[in-house]
């Protein structure tokens, strides 16, 4: 009787193909094909993802440097993140009315099952800002390297992604390099522990129910960018009313100006691409090497920041990127060895 095909998959390195009857060359040939088409479709979705993750930063460390000053008594992050998410509903509204891209009409049923992704990127974006408030940077750093390790245990125990010994390693060294930068700055509150853990959870339930939404929902990704930012809006809209942030916006007349609006609107066309990056990257990687990435962009951002906001890089920032890249080679290395073996031992 003719063996079944095995529709099992790794997340981080694509589906493997059962032994057939095809000719051992012919199957070896199709393998490396699919096998390059996987890796090759890998790559582009975390270089589009960093692109855009660095590009994001980048144009709201921009907003910040230009506006954060005449704000009384706050600041405006939830509601950039609602006009950001308007903007990005707006342009992927667009491209459905131009017959650019295709997804189904606005339904509850897919709304429920989408949320959960969205409350935790809420609950991401809180305990995020609520850190920051009570601890220091290289703290915050610190917990954002043992959170790939969290997303690392749940990548290998929800979706079976098996974790290669140098994978750990390359953790270990980002850790370590992070803990030496803050040194001289470790100094944690209970209540400041508490936000920092809270963020390490909700990150990590974050990256994982994305995973899982986009393997359940059926949606495609330009779909999942509408609902994810149609109900971010509904979330955090009602936020904005009830912490101030709305008042103050509609009280500084000083940015009720073409300029600001055009910076905002930008910024949302490069949220409605970084979107569409994260789940594509998440998708056709992992979890993981979500994660991974996303750590790393800090590395441009730094540079990038040094360059264009005349931002200080301290010698224990210096030798934090050192050590940074030192980790995302070896984590990169680890990968491609493991999908090296993976294509010896299938075809051979």
């Amino acid at each position: 009787m003719e063996s079944k095909k095995n529709e099992n998959a790794d997340p981080e390195m694509g589906k493997l193909i059962e032994p057939s009857k095809v000719a051992p060359s012919s199957e070896s040939k199709a393998f490396a094909e699919k096998n390059s088409s996987s890796a090759g479709k890998a790559i582009s979705s975390c270089c589009l993802y960093s692109f855009c993750s660095v590009s994001m930063v980048l144009v709201n460390k921009s907003l910040a440097s230009s506006y954060n000053h005449l704000f009384i008594g706050g600041n405006l992050n939830f509601l950039l993140v609602v006009f950001q998410a308007i903007i990005a509903v707006i342009a992927v509204e667009s491209c459905k009315k131009m017959k650019w891209v295709e997804y189904p009409s606005f339904d509850f049923a897919t709304a429920r099952q989408w949320a959960p992704v969205n409350i935790m990127f809420c609950a991401m974006l809180f305990t995020g800002m609520a850190s920051l408030q009570h601890n220091s940077v290289p703290m915050v750093t610190i917990f954002k390297n043992i959170t790939n390790i969290v997303v690392s245990i749940g990548d290998f125990y929800f979706f079976g992604t098996s974790v290669e010994m140098l994978v750990m390693i390359s953790f270990g060294v980002m850790l370590g390099g992070a803990i030496f930068a803050a040194k001289n700055d470790m100094t944690v509150t209970s209540i400041g522990l508490f936000w920092m853990v809270t963020n390490c959870l909700a990150t990590a339930g974050y990256i994982l129910y994305m995973k899982f939404a986009t393997k359940t929902v059926k949606l495609s990704k330009f779909g999942m960018v509408f609902y994810n930012n149609v109900l971010c809006t509904v979330f955090l809209l009602p936020v904005t009313l009830f912490n101030g942030e709305m008042k103050i916006f509609m009280s500084t007349a000083a940015i009720h100006t073409f300029d600001y609006a055009w910076k905002n609107t930008f910024a949302g066309f490069v949220g409605f691409f970084l979107n569409f990056a994260s789940l594509n990257c998440v998708s056709h990687t992992g979890p993981t090497t979500y994660a991974i990435v996303g750590s790393l962009t800090k590395v441009p951002v730094a540079i990038l920041g040094w360059f264009l906001f005349d931002s200080v890089i301290t010698t224990q920032t210096w030798f934090f990127i050192a050590v940074s890249m030192c980790g995302g080679f070896l984590y990169s290395y680890a990968k491609i060895s493991a999908g090296k073996k993976k294509s010896k031992s299938r075809s051979g």
